[in-house]
């Protein structure tokens, strides 16, 4: 069972949420562009209304389920807007053809340079988790990682350790990629890699904004979205 919601007419328009959240984290887009298009965003599986995972999945297991679930709703032809891990998976299917154009806010998917301090960082859990796991799970980590179930743990360490430069340049349609310029999660040197992987994709920065860019000044990524889609 898919859990999502669905308003409006016209051509199909997808919203994909962030990591831990749901479909309503774009309502006021989803007020906006209802208007204009018909609009699908459903709730990834384990996040919002949706079912717990199955398994620990990979970007790859979100896109074929992404993918299939699509389909089922009977969306073709349609446009993307995303959020973070949403970005993620958009851009798993922006390379397999799936979506016709994209605007990506806080588009997450560039993994790190892994520097000397996180190296060693990741070492002294590894230890600490053969004779404390307990004490290595509650210390070390994101406050988001350490909310997560075992499995939702196995399948974001997937998630993150997957970077998505090779993916981007198999990329042939339409991208805008959005940030915040106050966003520390995924900051605009990574929206900078991505323009420069996606062949003629385009870089707006939404000033005072921070990784909710989208939430923090929804009339102006609304504006720059809808002059992209025209």
């Amino acid at each position: 069972m898919i859990s999502y919601l669905r308003r409006g007419e016209g051509r199909d328009l997808v919203f994909l949420h962030g990591y831990l959240a749901s479909k309503e984290s774009f309502y006021p887009q989803i007020e906006e562009f209802s208007r204009r298009y018909r609009v699908t965003a459903p709730d990834f599986p384990g996040m919002g209304g949706a079912e717990p995972l199955p398994a620990a999945w990979s970007v790859d297991d979100y896109a074929d389920w992404t993918e299939e679930a699509l389909s089922s709703l009977g969306v073709k032809d349609a446009y993307v807007i995303a959020h973070s891990f949403g970005g993620r998976v958009a851009v798993k299917l922006l390379a397999r053809g799936v979506f016709e154009r994209a605007a990506l806010v806080g588009c997450a998917g560039i993994v790190k340079k892994r520097t000397a301090l996180y190296r060693a960082r990741v070492g002294t859990y590894r230890l600490v988790k053969k004779f404390a796991p307990a004490f290595a799970e509650r210390r070390f980590g994101s406050r988001e990682y350490r909310s997560l179930s075992p499995l939702m743990r196995e399948s974001y360490k997937k998630i993150v350790n997957e970077d998505l430069r090779e993916t981007a340049r198999r990329i042939d349609r339409p991208v805008l990629f959005l940030v915040g310029d106050e966003d520390r999660e995924t900051p605009l040197a990574s929206a900078k890699i991505y323009q420069s992987c996606v062949k003629g994709s385009r870089l707006v920065v939404l000033h005072g904004c921070g990784h909710f860019a989208h939430l923090d000044s929804p009339l102006a990524f609304q504006l720059a979205v809808e002059e992209f889609f025209r």
